[in-house]
This record gives C-alpha cells, sequence and structure tokens, in this order.
C-alpha cells in the first residue's frame, strides 16, 4: 500500500478537525453525533457501517482503475452508429476537458459571473444554426437520440398533440429508434416507417445519412410533409453538412444530431453534445436552453440563459421538456474544435473522411462486392452473403472493428483518424484493392465557402491565441476554482484531480459503446462494482446507470413504475401526487411518463401536509400510480413523517418514487430502500462528485426496489428495449469519476462526508440566523445540509430585493446560493462538506455586511435608487470611470471584502466581473442567439 500523510477523506472534506470542534462549540454541541441525532430522525438512521471497501490512498485508486481499464481491448474502430474516432486538440483537451476552470463551473444561471461559458455557448449555437441552416438552436441536447425524441416532442407541441403520428422515412440508427419507442408509449405517438404522410402526421424524421450510410430520396415525402402542414425532422451528421447543403434549403423544419465528433472521444458511448435546431416560429416551444445576447446595465453586449419561461424550473408540468442539465462542456468542446479547425479545416477534414469512403465503394464495387446506396458519406455497407461474423472476425485480428448489422451485412465507417492504410487493410478483407482519388460520393450541390464567415471562426489558429482565447473565457467566469459555490439543492462539492484524471486514459476515452463484449471486460467490472456500490449506499435490489442526467433518472424510475403497473393488470393507474414544494423536473418528468399531476400541500413550516396526502391518495386510490418526494425535503429538512407518507401511498396501491437531488445528506446515514422509496434517481453530479460543467454532464442513475429491477432502462444493442439515452451505459466515460471517488473514501468516509455537509449548513444557520429568519428547520431547530435564508426581510425594511442580494455577493467574490427557489424572495445556501470553515465563514461575513449594506438604505445614508445593492454588480470599467457621482465610495463599491476580517483581505484575489447587471427582460423581447454572418454587417 502506497501511504500518503493523510487520507482522502481529509482531502476531500473541508473543515479541519478544530475547525469541527469550533464549529460544532458555536452549536453548543458536544459531539458531532449530538448533531446528527437532532438533525436526522432515529427512525431512518442506518445502524450498521456501509459495506464498502476499504478506502484507497489516490495511487492506489489510481493503480487499481488502470489495472482495470487496462482490461479493455482498445482497437481501432470502424463500427460508426453514430459514434465515430476523433483527434481531441491537446490545446482543447488540457485548456478547456481538464481545466477546473471548466469543468467545475454551475449552470450560468447567474449571467455575470458566467459570460466565459455563455459567450462560447453562444458560438455552439452560431455553429449548429449555420451548419443546418436553421436560425435557432439551443445550447447542447443530451445526446442524438434523445435529441430525436425532443424535437418530434416539438412537432407534437406545434399541432397542440393534436396530431399523434410520426412517420421515420428511412432508417434511423437502432437506438435512436429505441429512445424514440420509449418516449411515444406513454405519449401515444404513433411511430411508423414509410412514406405516406396524412392528416394526422405531426412529423417526417429524415435521417441525412441513414445508418447504413446512404443518402435517400425524400423529395416526395418531404413535398408530401410540407402539403399536409407536418413538420420535417433531419437527423444530421454534422461534419457531412460541412461539405453538404444545409438540411433548411431542402425543407426541413427541424435539425437535430451529435456533435461527438467535433473533438470529443467516444468514451463507451458519452457524454457527448447533441444539437437541435429549428425554424423560428419553434422558437418558443423547444427544449434546452439557449444562450441569448442582451446588454447590460450600462448598455455593453452581454449573453444570458433566454426564454426561461419555457423550462422546467418555471413551466413544470406544462414544460417544454424535462431536461435540466444538459452537455455544456461538451458543447463547448465542439465549439472551440470548430474555432481552432475554422470552416475550411472542417471542410478538409470532412472531404477526407468522405474520400475515404467513396474509394472504399469503389474499390468494393471494382470486386464485385455488393455495397447499399449511390450516395453516401462516411459508411459503406457491404453484403457479405453469410459472411458477415467472418469478415468482422478477420479485421479484428488486424486490430480494426467494423460493424456486424446482420449475417449478411456489415458496415465500414470511416472517420478523422482513419489512414489510408485502414483503407488498404479493410478492402483486402473482400477481395479488393483501393485505389488513389479525391472524389466524394455525397449528394446535392455541396456547401461552398459561404459558412462560418464569423470572426471567431477565423481568428485562432496558432495555439498560442487558442490558448489565449479559452483562458479570457475563463477568466470572465466564477468557478469552484476560485471560490465556494453555495447554490442550495446543487451540492457543488471538490471534483478531486484524481477522480478526473482516468477519464482522459486511452482505455476509457476511446471505447465504442457497440465493441464486442469481449473487448470490453475493464468496463464491465467498472460499472459493475459501481452498481453494486450503489445499491448497498440506498439499499436497493438493482441499479441503471443509463439515465444521463438527474431529468433523465426520473423519468427512467417512473416509466419503471409504470410498466410496473402494466404487468399486474392495473395499467389504468396514472396519479402521481407531487408535493408543491418539489423540483420542477419531477412535474415535468411524471408528465413524459404519461401521468397526470395531482399536487400536494405543504404546511407552513415547510412539512408535506400529512392529511392532504391521506386524502389525496384515498381519492385516487383505484388510480395512484407514484408519489414523488424529495428527501431530506427541498425546503432542507429531515422531516419526521417519512416512513408514514410512504405507507400511505403503499397502502393505496402506489409507488413511492425519491428524487435523489439532496442524497449528499444521507449517505451513511439512512438508506432510501429502508425508509420506503421503491425507486431512486441519484444525481452523480451532485452527491458523488461528477462535475457540473457549466450545466451538464450530469449522470443520473436509479436504483429501484427487487420488484422494480425488471422494468430497468433496457437497449436494442444488448438485446432488449426502452432505452432512456443512445447508449447502454449512458455517459459512461465519466462513471469512473464517481467509482474513484468512492473507491478513495470508502464508507466511513462517504459518512464523514454527510455528516460534514450537514455540520456546515447548520453553522451557515447559526451564523446567519440575527441578521436573517432561517426560514425552516426541523426538530431541535437543525437543517438538514441546507438552509433557506429569508431575504424577504430586506425588501421589506429597506426595498433591497433578493436579486440585489445576489448581484451583491459578486462584489464579495463569490456565486449567488439558489435565488427563489423553493420560496420566492429567499437564498438556499448549501455549502457542502467540501468548503474550508474560512471560506464558509468569509460568504457569512459577506451575508451579514450585506444585511447592514441593506440597514444604510432603510436608514436614508444611501438612496433606494443608488446604493451598492441596486448598482451591484460592479465592472473595473465601471469603478475607473472618471465621474463617479454615488454616494458610497468606490472601494465600499469594489472591495466590500476589505472591511471584513478586520481588513484581512488579499485585493490581488478579487474576481472581477466583466459586465454589469444584465437586462433579462430586453434579452427576451429581443432575442439574438446567434451571431450573424458577416454578410449580414454589409
Amino acid at each position: 500500500m502506497t501511504e500518503t500523510v493523510l487520507p482522502f477523506v481529509a482531502r476531500h472534506v473541508g473543515p479541519r478537525l478544530e475547525d469541527e470542534r469550533a464549529m460544532l462549540a458555536a452549536l453548543g454541541l458536544p459531539s458531532m453525533e449530538t448533531l446528527i441525532t437532532q438533525a436526522v430522525p432515529a427512525s431512518i438512521r442506518l445502524n450498521r457501517a456501509l459495506d464498502l471497501p476499504a478506502p484507497l490512498s489516490e495511487a492506489d485508486a489510481l493503480a487499481e482503475l488502470s489495472d482495470i481499464m487496462g482490461r479493455n481491448v482498445v482497437k481501432k474502430s470502424f463500427i460508426g452508429a453514430g459514434y465515430h474516432g476523433v483527434h481531441t486538440p491537446p490545446v482543447i483537451q488540457r485548456n478547456l476537458f481538464e481545466n477546473p476552470a471548466w469543468y467545475t463551473a454551475y449552470t450560468p444561471y447567474q449571467s455575470e459571473i458566467s459570460q466565459g461559458r455563455l459567450e462560447l455557448l453562444f458560438h455552439f449555437q452560431t455553429l449548429v444554426a449555420e451548419l443546418t441552416g436553421l436560425p435557432v438552436a439551443c445550447a447542447s441536447l443530451l445526446d442524438e437520440a434523445t435529441a430525436v425524441a425532443e424535437a418530434i416532442g416539438v412537432a407534437c407541441r406545434h399541432h397542440r398533440d393534436k396530431r399523434s403520428r410520426i412517420l421515420l422515412a428511412g432508417d434511423l440508427h437502432p437506438q435512436a429508434i429505441d429512445v424514440v419507442n420509449t418516449r411515444a408509449e406513454p405519449l401515444g405517438w404513433q411511430i411508423e416507417t414509410g412514406s405516406e404522410v396524412d392528416d394526422n402526421t405531426a412529423a417526417v424524421v429524415v435521417p441525412w445519412p441513414d445508418t447504413r450510410g446512404v443518402y435517400g430520396d425524400f423529395a416526395k415525402v418531404i413535398a408530401d410533409a410540407k402539403a399536409k402542414g407536418a413538420l420535417v425532422i433531419a437527423v444530421a451528421d454534422p461534419l457531412a453538412l460541412t461539405i453538404m447543403e444545409a438540411p433548411a434549403s431542402w425543407g426541413a423544419d427541424m435539425a437535430v444530431g451529435s456533435m461527438q465528433r467535433y473533438g470529443v472521444p467516444m468514451g463507451f458511448g458519452g457524454p457527448h453534445a447533441a444539437y437541435l435546431a429549428v425554424s423560428e416560429p419553434l422558437t418558443r416551444i423547444i427544449p434546452g436552453r439557449i444562450v441569448g445576447q442582451s446588454v447590460d446595465a450600462h448598455g455593453r453586449a452581454a449573453y444570458r440563459l433566454a426564454l426561461q419561461t419555457r423550462e422546467q424550473h418555471i413551466r413544470r408540468d406544462k414544460a417544454t421538456s424535462n431536461i435540466c442539465t444538459a452537455q455544456a462542456l461538451l458543447a463547448n468542446m465542439a465549439a472551440s474544435f470548430a474555432i481552432w479547425h475554422g470552416p475550411a479545416g472542417l471542410q478538409a477534414i470532412a472531404t477526407r473522411v468522405a474520400g475515404l469512403a467513396a474509394r472504399f465503394a469503389a474499390a468494393l464495387k471494382a470486386a464485385g462486392v455488393e455495397i447499399a446506396g449511390e450516395s453516401l458519406f462516411d459508411t459503406v455497407t457491404v453484403k457479405v452473403a453469410g459472411k458477415a461474423a467472418a469478415i468482422a472476425g478477420e479485421a479484428e485480428k488486424g486490430n480494426r472493428l467494423i460493424r456486424i448489422i446482420d449475417a449478411d451485412t456489415v458496415g465500414v465507417t470511416f472517420d478523422e483518424t482513419s489512414t489510408d492504410d485502414d483503407l488498404s487493410q479493410l478492402a483486402s478483407l473482400f477481395g479488393a484493392k483501393a485505389g488513389e482519388g479525391d472524389k466524394v460520393l455525397v449528394p446535392g450541390k455541396g456547401r461552398g465557402e459561404g459558412f462560418l464567415t464569423q470572426e471567431v471562426f477565423h481568428s485562432h489558429r496558432s495555439e498560442t491565441e487558442m490558448m489565449r482565447f479559452l483562458r479570457r473565457l475563463a477568466d470572465k467566469d466564477l468557478a469552484l476554482d476560485r471560490a465556494m459555490i453555495p447554490l442550495g439543492s446543487c451540492t457543488m462539492k471538490l471534483n478531486a484531480a484524481a477522480e478526473m484524471m482516468p477519464v482522459s486514459w486511452n482505455s476509457v476515452a476511446n471505447m465504442h459503446p457497440f465493441a464486442p463484449a469481449a473487448h470490453t471486460a475493464g468496463y464491465a467490472k467498472m460499472t459493475s462494482d459501481l452498481e453494486a456500490w450503489l445499491c448497498e449506499v440506498t439499499g436497493f435490489a438493482g441499479v441503471s446507470l443509463q439515465p444521463n442526467a438527474g431529468s433523465q433518472g426520473e423519468y427512467a424510475g417512473l416509466l419503471a413504475i409504470r410498466h410496473y403497473h402494466q404487468a399486474r393488470g392495473e395499467g389504468h393507474r396514472n396519479i402521481c401526487l407531487i408535493p408543491s414544494s418539489a423540483h420542477g423536473t419531477n412535474p415535468a418528468s411524471a408528465s413524459m411518463a404519461g401521468m397526470n399531476v395531482v399536487v400536494v400541500n405543504c404546511r407552513p413550516d415547510g412539512d408535506i401536509d400529512i392529511d392532504d396526502l391521506k386524502a389525496k391518495a384515498e381519492k385516487h386510490r383505484d388510480n395512484l400510480a407514484a408519489f414523488m418526494i424529495t428527501y431530506p425535503s427541498t425546503y432542507g429538512v429531515f422531516e419526521e413523517g417519512i416512513k408514514a407518507f410512504c405507507e400511505i401511498v403503499h397502502d393505496n396501491g402506489g409507488q413511492v418514487y425519491f428524487d435523489g437531488a439532496n442524497l449528499n445528506a444521507l449517505v451513511g446515514l439512512a438508506r432510501l430502500c429502508d425508509i420506503g422509496a421503491d425507486v431512486c434517481h441519484m444525481n452523480l453530479h451532485k452527491t458523488f462528485c461528477i462535475p457540473h460543467g457549466g450545466g451538464g454532464p450530469g449522470v443520473g442513475p436509479i436504483g429501484v426496489a427487487k420488484h422494480l429491477v425488471p422494468y430497468l432502462p433496457g437497449h436494442v444493442e444488448i438485446g432488449s428495449e426502452h432505452a432512456v439515452s443512445a447508449a447502454p451505459f449512458g455517459s459512461a466515460s465519466i462513471l469512473v469519476i464517481t467509482w474513484m471517488y468512492i473507491r478513495m473514501m470508502g464508507g466511513a468516509g462517504l459518512k464523514k462526508a454527510t455528516e460534514m455537509a450537514v455540520l456546515n449548513a447548520n453553522y451557515v444557520a447559526h451564523r446567519l440566523k440575527d441578521a436573517y429568519p432561517i426560514l425552516y428547520t426541523g426538530a431541535h431547530d437543525r437543517v438538514a445540509h441546507e438552509c433557506i435564508v429569508d431575504t424577504r426581510v430586506l425588501k421589506d425594511s429597506a426595498g433591497v430585493t433578493v436579486e440585489d442580494v445576489a448581484k451583491r455577493l459578486i462584489d464579495y467574490g463569490f456565486h449567488a446560493p439558489t435565488m427563489s427557489w423553493p420560496v420566492a424572495g429567499t437564498l438556499m445556501i448549501e455549502p457542502t462538506e467540501s468548503e474550508p470553515k474560512l471560506e464558509i465563514d468569509r460568504l457569512c461575513d459577506a451575508m451579514i455586511a450585506i444585511a447592514a449594506e441593506a440597514k444604510k438604505v432603510a436608514d436614508g445614508v444611501w438612496p433606494a435608487d443608488d446604493n451598492p445593492l441596486a448598482n451591484a454588480p460592479h465592472t473595473a470599467s465601471d469603478t475607473l470611470a472618471s465621474e463617479w457621482t454615488h454616494l458610497y465610495t468606490r472601494e465600499e463599491a469594489v472591495f466590500p471584502a476589505g472591511a471584513l476580517n478586520g481588513g484581512d483581505f488579499d485585493p490581488t484575489a478579487k474576481y472581477w466581473p466583466p459586465v454589469s447587471r444584465v437586462d433579462n427582460v430586453g434579452g427576451d423581447r429581443n432575442l439574438i442567439c446567434s451571431c450573424p454572418p458577416v454578410a449580414a454587417y454589409g
């Protein structure tokens, strides 16, 4: 064993032992156990240690995982089917993908401290809009298969759900069909293949190219769709679109696809960013986040999230989708890839790939071998009359993997990493000899040079320029590498370097998700370990790692409940009880799963109203499907009646779904299945250390009780159905992060992390209670792992809004806590276990100082419309203005922290926001979500 000075748990947990003792003393408590006894109901406490492997040091855990993943056999993939080999530019890998300034950031709800990643996501949207010819693109979706399903949902909403027939006009990838069929069943969509469009057709889905690599002739079906009012959805390869006509030019109303081949490794299935672009009339009904351009308080251009009223946190069961976390980090990688190569470089890559495929096709035809189609981009489908397995076996001997479509058919897909030697060796498998040439076989007149004319795609060809471009963007943002991000219900804890390192390993990054099972033993072992450990942590009998976001975990869990009821002849059960305090994803997911939402009231103290729950469960007992609950509650409290809630639901025929958003307060202290849960999703990007990436990736596996195990998600590639993600293990490559975390923490370490999270939150509540009311507490006046600070008192006394407080915290160097959720006008603070006491005190000092500043407004020292809170945040350029007309000083504006802790403040550590307060309303009224081409300025 490698000896280290401190075990990993001591590196992960922020407060030192003396800090822990000081915080407990401040709370008037003799020990941690006393706090946990007061905060956590005795009825749910786990009375034994978690049965997990003993913790390893960072070095030993890395060595063990390296050995496990070394069991993978990494061969060059020509399987295709939506996943491709790539060359990730090292400048992007090192300066973005492996850079905590990028991967530890949160979703950019606070625009002023998120300008860097918002700008790059804006460039991503511009890239997608240019490739597709469609004016509006969102800032990524989860994967190509779910993007197809989401686009179909847009079409149905466009027709106000009066049309239900979806026509698949060509051969989509099997995983896309699987995901679409899963989505269709509870929503009543009729999925059909063919070319006959009728008056009930909501959408026609056109693969471009199809899974065989062929570009079909869809002119008639597109014309028929237009005549009948159906929308046309193109599923298009974005690399092919660099040399082909944009889908909008031939009639597409929407386009979707995967941006994986823009520099993002296959990763055994993910994570990768999908794209969705639409015509202008569909803008307000699309899913996912949209970055828009607005202005700040001084008229400077600024970016922000636009049209948020479409989203689940506002519209709940009426939202356009349940999507919350998307794939921001991977979208930023894709945008950076396009910026690095520029349009000419992208076209060169695409032309070379298409040329290899064309030469391969020509060689096979010359040898008398039958291939599918005449127009193709990167894939050649070959008829081999019962020899598919044998030919694939010969390819494997040469360290190449090709796709077995059926016993008589194989597919060969070329990509950016393919070489002339690969072409020659693959051609020889079919008795053919590849020739020279640069002819490509893509249809149409081609793209030409008039795309991606925006300056950003032409200005960063040297590595020095690109490195500094990414640094300038990162410097605009505030991520965990600079300060704590105390967002309630978001668990912004440490993402340790040792946890992150394996994601870039060749054995992790470069595996195709459909590689033969004999080649994926490392992934099989790692995922098996993780499933077993998560079962032990939660008490469940089975786990699926497939859902690639918490929202998808909710959806998968509710589908498991739906299928369970159907299997028992009770498919009529469609009522889902949801507390009024629930996360917005809950009702949105319930609606997607075909359930009707009935809201359960909460009492004034924040607890669920057990009488209302009982009355509604009994009223709907014949149709009750599920009850969704977050525990601890979204108000940050352990509700004493949780077991009684579960019993009421079970007595009335329903299943209990636990939202795992607050699992960081339970690990090692209680197990959800023991409490009464039938299913729960776990946010690995919260509790188990996968970083948030500025809005994704995330992983939302579900755990289920024994009776629900048969209804976990399947996948067409492993012989079953009901997939919720494109790949069998979803975002598989980042599962190694959670594996490393659990392996280094062990059972005792995980419990210690939970205890420290609870202690830190209670310490924050104690420190702030004299300046602000703490809105909800449980028994013994304790909170769980987060607390709600009621800033409405400042509004009442001084007219200072919660937004003023949030923006003023930026001047103090902090990302604001969760704002106006779950209670309007409040802040919810979650410090996590990873923040040191010094940083926690710094936040508390800032909050107390802001209350004092508000008092100055209330007392008339500062005008209500001209004070540091109303004008926050303050930029460097604002402060350097030649004329200063405010009644507060420049120092009070930008160095308020200098007056704290006896003036012990390092001004060189100051975070400077790049913009002043952003105009949200103006940004929605004048939506700009991509950069116009240069010609637009002529």
